[in-house]
């Protein structure tokens, strides 16, 4: 018998978040063939959203509208994921691992009084059961875990359950469900935020990250011009970052954003395992470092001992001559 999997669309900057596909290919896999995969759309979507879900393999689109969504709130999207679920009931909730994911999710699942598994990596059915794999011990093992009863609450790391080929012969059911919100706590009446351009950390196939090597903010110009070169994004250390050459938004170690990248690109980092617990997880590390008995060694795939100051610009001149190339 198949299962009712909901899935909140998350969008940020008016696009759907990659991981939002990520966790319709893991609903997909919990609802069976038999099943239905609804996405849940909180605030305003950008045009196209619901073909764009349906494509990736939802079955209905569930939209909540109200001015008081305009902008997150923690307090206003919980009430409307609670309330969708109320509508919908489905047999489990998905979401991204995400800051509002992270934000909302647990608030949804502790109202209800139901068991939520976070940062989960892979999804199965097994023997008609859902089984949810998610790392602990700083990525160092690996757990899987299910549920006994009650609604499934999880979230999906990013990058680590590939979306599902899209169709887009699909047609949406698209249906509007009033939401109420009550007792708002807070209200937002302007955000105004740091902007670091560029792609996503959090969802970026390809990072290229520094450490103190960098030596300066003005060091990581290469970084930023290898990857832009590569698409990618350009992540830091907490030393460099605690030296003041980057902002504590590009942090990746284990009290700092958690990256699964393509590639990951690690200059002038020594390898402390603080950090590697944000990194190790990526499918190929390439490592930049002056010093050959640096640990990061340890971690890397590919290992270039050199000054990245020399290394890192002729790695982009490298690769904008095989772009050029074809």
């Amino acid at each position: 018998m198949g299962r009712n999997v909901l899935v909140w669309a998350e969008v940020k900057d008016g696009t759907v978040r990659r991981v939002s596909l990520e966790a319709l290919s893991a609903a997909r896999t919990i609802a069976g063939a038999d099943g239905n995969v609804g996405a849940a759309c909180i605030g305003p979507s950008p045009k196209g959203t619901a073909e764009l879900l349906a494509a990736h393999g939802a079955d209905r689109i569930y939209e909540a509208a109200d001015p008081s969504l305009a902008a997150y709130s923690t307090d206003g999207f919980t009430q409307a994921l609670l309330q969708l679920i109320a509508a919908v009931s489905p047999d489990a909730v998905l979401a991204p691992h995400s800051a509002r994911g992270k934000d909302v999710m647990p608030r949804a699942a502790a109202r209800l009084q139901c068991g939520m598994i976070s940062d989960c990596i892979q999804v199965a059915a097994v023997e008609g059961r859902a089984v949810f794999t998610r790392p602990i011990y700083a990525g160092k093992a690996f757990e899987r875990r299910t549920f006994a009863d009650g609604i499934m609450f999880a979230t999906i790391r990013p990058n680590n359950i590939a979306p599902i080929d899209p169709d887009f012969t699909r047609t949406p059911e698209r249906i509007h469900v009033p939401v109420k919100l009550a007792d708002l706590r807070t209200v937002i009446k302007q955000s105004i935020r740091k902007s670091s351009g560029g792609v996503d950390l959090s969802e970026a196939k390809v990072i290229v990250s520094g450490g103190r090597g960098v030596k300066s903010e003005a060091g990581f110009a290469p970084l930023r011009e290898l990857a832009e070169t590569l698409g990618g994004a350009v992540g830091a250390s907490r030393g460099a970052c605690d030296a003041g050459y980057c902002d504590y938004a590009l942090q990746i170690g284990q009290t700092g954003k958690v990256v699964t990248p393509d590639l990951y690109i690690a200059c002038g980092i020594s390898g402390a395992i603080q950090h590697l617990a944000g990194m190790s997880g990526s499918r190929i590390i390439v490592a930049v470092n002056k010093d050959p008995e640096a640990p990061i060694f340890q971690a890397a795939d590919y290992g270039i001992v050199g000054d990245l100051f020399e290394v890192v610009p002729l790695l982009s001149q490298q690769i904008r001559s095989l772009q050029a190339g074809g």
